[in-house]
C-alpha cells in the first residue's frame, strides 16, 4: 500500500497489518494472508453475520471479545488474534450446531472435495458429534428452476443465495421460510427461481445444497483439470473451464475486479453442453455423392479428407478472382474466433485475396469505423461512484448479463446515475433515475434535445416522444453531474431500425464531450455494447469494410502490412447488407461464412436466402451445420471455445488470454490454421506453427497492439486494455430521416432475450427449452385503440409481411410502440422487419 493512500494500522496474530479505512477485519486479515473461516461472508455482498464462523478475538480498545470479524470495520490499533483457545472453542462450537442436522452423505455430495463445511470441520471442528437424536428430513432434491436443484437437508443457512438473488440480481425469488429447525431455504409456490443468474448460487453456496443439474454426478473435483481462461462473449467474462476425460463439464466464473466480479449467466455457463453435442461437426464436408448411395446430382454433403476439402475451397477462391477479381470473394461472420483466428482470416482475405468484403457484424451493430473512433470506456469507469451512465444499447439484463449485474450494483450500491434513452423498458428501467422511452428511430432527436446547446442548458420541448418535462429533469441532472465521469454504453436498442439514428446520437454526445473537454472537466466516453462474442477484437483485427489490423483506416496506413502481406485492398468494400446484396445480383462468386447463419441471424431473412442461393460457392467454418451451414459447398468443421488457444479482446479493449483444455472433435481445427493452409493453396506461406506465431506478427504489424506480449498479458491479472487507435472520429454527414407516425399504426421494437434459437442454445439440452415463445407486447392503454384484448390472436400487418401472433399487455412498452423479439424458436419477426426503411411500422387486424 502507498504513503499516499490512507491506512489504518492494525495487528494481526502479533503481526502489523496496514488496512484500508473501512475495511472488516476478516477482508484485512485475508489480504494479510491470514484466512478465518467463514460462510456466509463473500466480498461481493453485503455482510449479514450469519454463520457465526469467522468469530475471533478482537481488542479495539476496551479489551479483547469475541465478535464476527466479517461485520466489524478494522480501527486504529485494532488487535486481532485468531488462534486464541477461546476462538477455537467458539468456531468448534459454531461448526458442532452446523453438523447438527447436515446430513453426512458427502460420499454422494456433488460438493465433495471442494466443500468448506467439510474442509474447515476437518481444521477447526470437534472432530465427533454428540448429537444421537434423528436428524430433520425434507424431500430431496427438489428443482428451484430447470438449472439448480435444492437439497434442504444440506443447507446451513448462510443466506449466500438469497443475498445473491435479491441484491446482485435484483430477482428476489428464492428466500427463508418456516422458523425454528425447521427454516429452509426455498422459493414461493408457482413462482420457480427463474433468474438468468441462478446458476452463481451453486458456484457461492459453502456446501451441497444448490447444485447445476449439467454437472450432478459427473465428476469428483480430483478428477477435473482445468485452466483460467476468458469466455468468448462481448464482456470477457474471466472463467475456470473444468474438464475431465477430455470433455468439458464446468465453467466457474473468476472473480476479475475489472470484468465480470466472478457472475456468469446461465446462458454463458451452461453453454458448456454444446461442445459435446452429438451434432458438431468431426471431418470436412463437400457436396458429392454419398458412397454407396444413388445420388445422380451429386447435391449432398459427404464427409472427405482436409486435403480434398481445402483443395477444392482454394480453386473455387482462385477461379473468382481469375473470372471476376477479388472482390468477387467475400467473408461474412468472424466475431465468435480468437484474435488470432481473425487476423489469419483477414490476412487471407484482404493480404491474399485481395478483397475488402468483409464483416463480421451481421447488420446488427454499429459500422467499424464509428466504434474504433470514438473515446473508449472501461467497465470501471461506467460503474465510477458518483458518475452517470448514459444507457443507448439493448437491454444488458438481455445480451450483457455481467454488464447488468456491474450496472445494478453501480447504481445501487456506489449513487452511479443512470439515464436510459431507450425505445421500451430494461431490466434497469426501476433503478434509472430518468427514463426516456423515444418513438423508434428517434434516439438522435431525443439526445439533441438533452444535450441542448449548452452544457448548462436544458431543452426546451417535446422530442421523440418524450416530454418537454422529462427532457429538462434528465437534462438538469446530466448537467448538474458533468464534474464527474459520463459514460454513453452505446448499440442497436432495436433491430427492426437502421443504425443511423443511434449514430447520429453518438454525434450529438460527442459534441457535448468537446464541448466538456474545453472546461477541462471529465469529459464522455463510449462503451460499445455490441452482440457476438468477440466482435470488438474483429474490428481490430480488420475482420470489417475499410479497417486493417491494428485499428488503422484502409488508405491512412498499412504500409508494414503490405510489406509483410504483400498487398492490401485499394479501396473499401461492403458491409454484411452490401455482401449478401453483391451476392444475390451474382457478383460474388464465393462467399465464405465464418460462424455465421446468415439465414438464421441476418435480419433481411429474404436477401440471405436470395443471396445464398445465387452465390457460386459458399464456404464455412463453423461447429455445426446449422441453416447456412448446410447451404454449403465446403464446411470445415473448427475448434471451439476450450479447444483452442488465443487471445480474447471484450467491449473495453480489454485483451486476456483463452486457454485450451480439451481437444477438438475429430479431425476440427483452430480457424488460423484453416486460414494459413488455404493461404498456402494460394501462394502465400504465412509461416505459422501456432496462434503464438499469430500474435507474434499482430504486435509487429498492428500499431495499437504494439510490443503487447504474451507475457505482458498474462503479467496483468485482469489482462491489458489497448486503447490507443488512429481512427478519427467523423460525425455522418446526413441526418437520416424518420417518418412520421400516422394514428392508425404501431411502431416495431425488436431486441434479442437472453434465451432464442441461437447455435448454442439450441445444442446445449439444459438451454434449449428455455427460449420463450413470440408475443406481441403492446402498452396496456394501446388495446382500445387496436380494438383488441389481450392474449387474442391477432394478425399483424407490415409493408413487407404479415402473421399471426399472439399480443400481450406490456407496461415496459411506450404507447403507439409494438415489441416483438427476435430470433423466437417459433415465429419470426423479420418477416415484418422492413430491411429498407429507417423504422418498421405495424398494424393490427382482428377477426
Amino acid at each position: 500500500m502507498s504513503e499516499s493512500e490512507a491506512v489504518v494500522n492494525i495487528t494481526v496474530n502479533g503481526q502489523p497489518v496496514e488496512a484500508k479505512p473501512g475495511e472488516w477485519v476478516i477482508a484485512a486479515a485475508e489480504r494479510a494472508g491470514v484466512y478465518i473461516p467463514h460462510f456466509c461472508y463473500h466480498p461481493r455482498m453485503e455482510s449479514v453475520g450469519m454463520c457465526r464462523m469467522c468469530i475471533v478475538d478482537i481488542d479495539a480498545g476496551r479489551g479483547p471479545a469475541l465478535q464476527p470479524s466479517c461485520m466489524v470495520a478494522v480501527s486504529e490499533g485494532m488487535v486481532v488474534d485468531t488462534t486464541s483457545e477461546q476462538t477455537r472453542k467458539a468456531q468448534d462450537g459454531v461448526l458442532e450446531f452446523l453438523l447438527l442436522n447436515h446430513p453426512l452423505d458427502c460420499p454422494v455430495c456433488d460438493k465433495g472435495g471442494e466443500c468448506p463445511l467439510q474442509d474447515q470441520t476437518m481444521a477447526y471442528g470437534p472432530g465427533e458429534s454428540r448429537f444421537v437424536e434423528e436428524k430433520r428430513h425434507f424431500e430431496k432434491p427438489i428443482p428451484v428452476n430447470d438449472l439448480v436443484y435444492l437439497d434442504r437437508e444440506r443447507c446451513i443457512l448462510c443466506d449466500r443465495c438469497t443475498r445473491f438473488a435479491d441484491d446482485v440480481a435484483g430477482d428476489p425469488l428464492i428466500t427463508f421460510q418456516d422458523r425454528g429447525d425447521q427454516t429452509q431455504v426455498n422459493t414461493f409456490p408457482d413462482l420457480p427461481f427463474s433468474s438468468y443468474f441462478s446458476g452463481n448460487t451453486v458456484q457461492i453456496c459453502p456446501v451441497g445444497a444448490l447444485t447445476a443439474v449439467p454437472y450432478r454426478f459427473k465428476a469428483r473435483p480430483w478428477d477435473l483439470t482445468e485452466a483460467e481462461s476468458t469466455y468468448p462473449n462481448p464482456m470477457g467474462d474471466r472463467v475456470v473451464v473444468q474438464a475431465s476425460r477430455d470433455q468439458v463439464l464446468r465453467y466457474q466464473g473468476v472473480d476479475s475486479d475489472a470484468v465480470n466480479w466472478g457472475w456468469l449467466t446461465d446462458k454463458d455457463r451452461f453453454a458448456f453442453e454444446a461442445l459435446a453435442s452429438e451434432l458438431r461437426l468431426r471431418s470436412p464436408l463437400v457436396r458429392g455423392t454419398p458412397l454407396g448411395r444413388p445420388d445422380p446430382d451429386g447435391s449432398e454433403l459427404v464427409e472427405t479428407s482436409w486435403h480434398q476439402a481445402l483443395d477444392q475451397a482454394a480453386d473455387a477462391i482462385r477461379a473468382a478472382v481469375e473470372n471476376k477479381g477479388p472482390q468477387s470473394v467475400a467473408v461474412l461472420g468472424g466475431a465468435r474466433l480468437t484474435n488470432e483466428d481473425q487476423y489469419a482470416w483477414a490476412r487471407l482475405a484482404k493480404g491474399v485475396v485481395g478483397t475488402d468484403n468483409v464483416d463480421a457484424q451481421l447488420d446488427d451493430g454499429l459500422p467499424g469505423g464509428v466504434v474504433l473512433g470514438l473515446p473508449r470506456a472501461t467497465i470501471n469507469r461506467a460503474c465510477t461512484p458518483g458518475g452517470t451512465v448514459i444507457l443507448m444499447a439493448p437491454d444488458p439484463k438481455e445480451e450483457q448479463g455481467t454488464l447488468y449485474l456491474r450496472l445494478r450494483h453501480a447504481v445501487v450500491n456506489d449513487g452511479v446515475q443512470l439515464i436510459e434513452l431507450t425505445p421500451r423498458a430494461t431490466g434497469l428501467s426501476h433503478l434509472a433515475a430518468h427514463r426516456l422511452h423515444h418513438r423508434p428511430g428517434e434516439v438522435a432527436a431525443v439526445a439533441a434535445a438533452l444535450v441542448g446547446g449548452d452544457i448548462d442548458a436544458g431543452p426546451v420541448g417535446e422530442a421523440g416522444g418524450v416530454s418537454a418535462e422529462f427532457l429538462g429533469a434528465a437534462a438538469a441532472a446530466l448537467a448538474d453531474r458533468t464534474d464527474r465521469p459520463i459514460t454513453v454504453i452505446l448499440g442497436r436498442t432495436s433491430l427492426a431500425e437502421a443504425a443511423g439514428p443511434t449514430v447520429e446520437a453518438a454525434a450529438e454526445f460527442m459534441r457535448l464531450a468537446k464541448l466538456l473537454a474545453a472546461g477541462s472537466r471529465p469529459g464522455i466516453a463510449f462503451l460499445p455494447a455490441l452482440h457476438r462474442g468477440n466482435v470488438l477484437g474483429a474490428l481490430d483485427m480488420g475482420l470489417a469494410p475499410g479497417l486493417l489490423p491494428g485499428r488503422v483506416a484502409l488508405g491512412d496506413g498499412g504500409t508494414a502490412l503490405a510489406e509483410t502481406w504483400g498487398s492490401v485492398p485499394a479501396s473499401s468494400g461492403a458491409d454484411a447488407r452490401g455482401i449478401l446484396r453483391a451476392a444475390a445480383d451474382g457478383s460474388i462468386d464465393v462467399l465464405i461464412l465464418l460462424g455465421a447463419d446468415p439465414l438464421g441471424d441476418f435480419p433481411d431473412r429474404k436477401a440471405a436466402e436470395s443471396a445464398l442461393d445465387s452465390v457460386g460457392t459458399v464456404i464455412a467454418s463453423d461447429l455445426f451445420l446449422h441453416p447456412s451451414a448446410a447451404r454449403a459447398d465446403i464446411v470445415f468443421p473448427s475448434a471451439g471455445f476450450g479447444e483452442r488457444r488465443g487471445t480474447h479482446t471484450n467491449m473495453e479493449g480489454r485483451i486476456t488470454r483463452e486457454r485450451q483444455v480439451v481437444t477438438s472433435p475429430g479431425t476440427a481445427r483452430a480457424d488460423w490454421a484453416i486460414a494459413s493452409e488455404l493461404a498456402r493453396r494460394l501462394g502465400a506461406d504465412f509461416g505459422f506453427a501456432g496462434p503464438e506465431d499469430v500474435w507474434d506478427e499482430i504486435i509487429r504489424l498492428a500499431p495499437s497492439h504494439q510490443d503487447l506480449s504474451l507475457e505482458a498479458i498474462d503479467h496483468e491479472t485482469d489482462g491489458v486494455v489497448v486503447g490507443g487507435t488512429s481512427i478519427v472520429y467523423s460525425p455522418p454527414e446526413a441526418v437520416v430521416p424518420v417518418p412520421n407516425v400516422d394514428s392508425y399504426s404501431l411502431r416495431l421494437v425488436s431486441s434479442r432475450r437472453m434465451y432464442d434459437r441461437g447455435t448454442l442454445v439450441q445444442h446445449s439440452p439444459s438451454l434449449s427449452g428455455l427460449a420463450p415463445d413470440a408475443v406481441l407486447g403492446l402498452n396496456p392503454s394501446d388495446f382500445q385503440r387496436a380494438g383488441v384484448d389481450p392474449g387474442a390472436e391477432v394478425q399483424v400487418i407490415s409493408h413487407v409481411g404479415e402473421m399471426s401472433v399472439p399480443v400481450v399487455a406490456d407496461p415496459g412498452v411506450p404507447r403507439g410502440t409494438a415489441a416483438f423479439g427476435f430470433n423466437h424458436p417459433d415465429l419470426d419477426v423479420r418477416d415484418l422487419i422492413d430491411p429498407d426503411a429507417v423504422v418498421t411500422d405495424l398494424r393490427i387486424q382482428t377477426g
